[in-house]
């Protein structure tokens, strides 16, 4: 009889990724109402004053679903990481 392989879950990964989906949405959403999507969630992350997030497509909301020490953590893995390809 032959097994299955064992799928492995990491719940690390799986909330990255919904860090990403969610920040993509902000990002979405502040661009189509006109503003610098970098600029203005930069600032919401040095100052946590979620006025800098537009409240359209409830991305106010979303963006606060966010942990800011696990976003910036997440931020500067991927920065440091991405050149070692």
């Amino acid at each position: 009889m032959q097994q299955e392989p064992t799928i492995s879950f990491s719940i690390h990964e799986d909330k990255e990724r919904q860090m990403k989906d969610l920040l993509t949405q902000v990002y979405d959403a502040l661009r189509e109402k006109g503003y610098n999507p970098i600029n203005q969630i930069v600032g919401y992350i040095l100052s946590e004053d979620p006025t800098y997030i537009t409240t359209h497509s409830n991305a106010r909301s979303l963006i606060r679903r966010i942990d800011r020490d696990e976003l910036l953590h997440a931020l500067v893995k991927s920065y440091l990481n991405e050149g070692k390809d």
